[in-house]
């Protein structure tokens, strides 16, 4: 799960981190009191997306000659003038594709006197199965760049879960960052105040892009990103409460009710499968094939009738979806449940696109027994390569 920037500084504030005050507000009306209720004369009007890369982002209602997604503003005026232009219109930027994402949210903070941008951020290396910090002097809104032409530039910090984050470990990134003075003096509160933050909130990533020194030389979060562990929200009520189902895609926000693993994608192939490396297979092969899958769909090892039909249901709705592929190996999921969910679906919701389904494993005679007898337009396959090539070959009839 994702928040706003807005949510995630006011969240890392309570911890003790020094962020900027800023005001969100939800209507461009609102935005001259926000910023008359900031210190100034700088103010930073910035669009509240779950995405990266809002500075650059380009407003598909304003030409390409417009400024982006983050912006000064040297007045009241100015701020407002900036909110009214932003707030409704869509932004597309290098993580939200063609589509863009419609801005309903603003966050007003107040300006800063930046001497170096800097980025940090902390995540799971599961290379060494730690938490650990990811940093380099390179921050900004090219640190994508950064990784793929200078990876010498990037640092990771790995952190002992039984220490913490002990006086070497900030040494060791203040050094990366090449901090000095009373920058390096508010490292040594703000590392464990932010490592204390993520593993408290079960986060899976957080990322300050940039982190600034100050020209006073003093650090301050300038941005503020998270993403918390699914698996783990049910623990955190303040966290669910911000929730912003308006950045979600309406397909992936069903399938969390049934506990299904969907990703929605830009393809044109629905996929339902059980387990998460047979899917990834079955993407696979349908691009080998030259086609693209429109879901990542897992259902699981223990899904019921109502939980499979519920997952065919989610894959139909897409309008994108030309055929659909269902790659069912039974261990624990039987084949013949498998069936009577999809029989069950297809009856409920009907099919207008070819379907191909290839069954394997437990009780899977039963399940191609129901399937071949439910008088349905269904494509049998023998193994994933045929259901491949079948689906494929239906689509481009």
């Amino acid at each position: 799960m994702n928040i706003h920037e807005y949510q995630a500084k006011a969240l890392l504030k309570t911890f003790g981190a020094p962020v900027a005050e800023g005001v969100a507000i939800f209507s461009a009306d609102e935005a001259e009191a926000a910023a008359k209720s900031l210190p100034g004369p700088l103010y930073v009007v910035k669009s509240q997306i779950h995405a990266g890369g809002r500075g650059k982002g380009k407003f598909k209602e304003l030409g390409p000659d417009a400024k982006g997604g983050v912006r000064l503003a040297f007045s009241i005026d100015e701020a407002k003038a900036h909110a009214k232009e932003m707030m409704g219109n869509t932004l597309v930027t290098a993580q939200t594709g063609e589509a863009g994402k419609q801005v309903n949210r603003l966050y007003i903070e107040d300006g800063a006197d930046i001497a170096r941008e800097l980025y940090l951020s902390l995540l799971v290396d599961r290379s060494v199965g730690r938490v650990a910090f990811v940093v380099s002097t390179e921050g900004g809104m090219d640190i994508e760049a950064v990784a793929h032409d200078t990876p010498e530039k990037i640092h990771t910090i790995a952190i002992d879960p039984e220490t913490g984050v002990t006086d070497a470990d900030v040494a060791a990134i203040s050094k990366a960052l090449e901090l000095s003075g009373a920058a390096a003096e508010d490292a040594k509160s703000l590392f464990p105040i932010l490592y204390k933050a993520f593993n408290e909130k079960d986060m899976a990533l957080l990322e300050v892009n940039p982190l600034i020194v100050m020209k006073n030389d003093h650090l301050r979060v300038l941005d503020a990103k998270m993403s918390f562990d699914g698996n783990a929200i049910f623990r955190h009520d303040d966290v669910k409460a911000l929730r912003d189902e308006t950045e979600e895609d309406a397909k992936e926000i069903e399938a969390s009710k049934w506990d299904l693993a969907y990703v929605a994608l830009d393809g044109n192939i629905g996929c339902m499968v059980n387990g998460a490396g047979l899917a990834m297979a079955t993407m696979d092969i349908i691009k080998l094939y030259g086609k693209e899958p429109a879901n990542f769909c897992d259902v699981g090892g223990g899904a019921g009738k109502e939980k499979v039909a519920a997952a065919f249901k989610i894959i139909t709705a897409d309008p994108k979806v030309e055929g659909i592929l269902v790659n069912i190996f039974g261990g624990i999921m039987k084949c013949d449940v498998i069936a009577e969910g999809v029989v069950a679906a297809v009856q409920e919701v009907g099919l207008k696109v070819p379907l191909v389904v290839r069954l394997e494993g437990t009780n899977v005679e039963l399940g191609k027994k129901i399937l071949n007898e439910s008088g349905l337009a269904i494509t049998a396959a023998d193994d994933l390569d045929d259901a491949a090539k079948k689906i494929v070959a239906a689509i481009n009839a």
